[in-house]
């Protein structure tokens, strides 16, 4: 059985649902990110950028168990696994590949300053909160103009683009967003929300999240301890 090593973030959810998608019987195994566990060596063994999710499956390529970190090099792993949710033509594929990559480099760094800028920092610096608030407009309306020409991210059928974006845009709030301004994007923002699978997907530890409020939790995240050396 797989082993997803993970926590309720954007990040996490791209694997879960992706998991849940596929069909794939799996373990979640919660690493706390506002605790720390992310800096057990147990974990830094499977995943040495401390950052979740990671996953390891015993029935790895020719039958030999791997492990993988990185969200969008695990939903490609899981896609080679499956033969789902990324096209077989060269050209599909690649069509899929750059929206992923465009969610890996834009989406999630950009949106996640945002929330960041927007809501925990102990300083609201509004040059800081002014940009990160653009940038996420500015991904919204990139988003929105590629659905206006294409029922999804990647091409005609729903991909791991759809998954891996999907989990980041349900903080639009907290980005500064307004929907009305982008309803191709809402539109299938709404259409995927309603699939029994990213329904699933979002729910796996959600209930053990907790919100960022305490000093520790803080400092776990985004004070020194992150920035260590080990």
């Amino acid at each position: 059985m797989i082993e997803v090593y993970s926590w309720a973030t954007p990040n996490g959810h791209k694997v879960h649902i992706m998991l849940e998608e596929c069909g794939l019987p799996y373990r979640a195994i919660p690493v706390d990110i506002g605790a720390g566990d992310q800096f057990e060596p147990g974990f830094l063994a499977i995943s040495p950028t401390n950052k979740i999710p990671a996953l390891v499956d015993p029935d790895g390529p020719d039958g030999q168990p791997i492990s993988m970190f990185e969200s969008g090099a695990i939903l490609l792993y899981l896609a080679g696994k499956t033969g789902r949710f990324l096209p077989e033509s060269t050209r599909a594929k690649y069509e899929v590949l750059q929206w992923l990559m465009f969610q890996m480099a834009s989406v999630g760094p950009m949106l996640g300053q945002a929330h960041h800028f927007r809501v925990y920092a102990p300083e609201k610096i509004p040059y800081a909160i002014d940009r990160y608030t653009n940038e996420a407009r500015r991904l919204y309306g990139v988003m929105n103009r590629r659905l206006a020409q294409s029922r999804y991210l990647g091409g005609p059928d729903y991909s791991i683009a759809d998954i891996a974006v999907f989990p980041w845009l349900r903080s639009w709030k907290n980005q500064g967003i307004a929907w009305d301004d982008y309803p191709h994007l809402k539109g299938w923002f709404d259409e995927i929300a309603k699939r029994p699978a990213v329904q699933r997907g979002v729910e796996v530890l959600a209930d053990r999240r907790k919100p960022i409020t305490d000093d520790r939790a803080r400092e776990v995240l985004f004070g020194a301890r992150q920035f260590a050396r080990r």
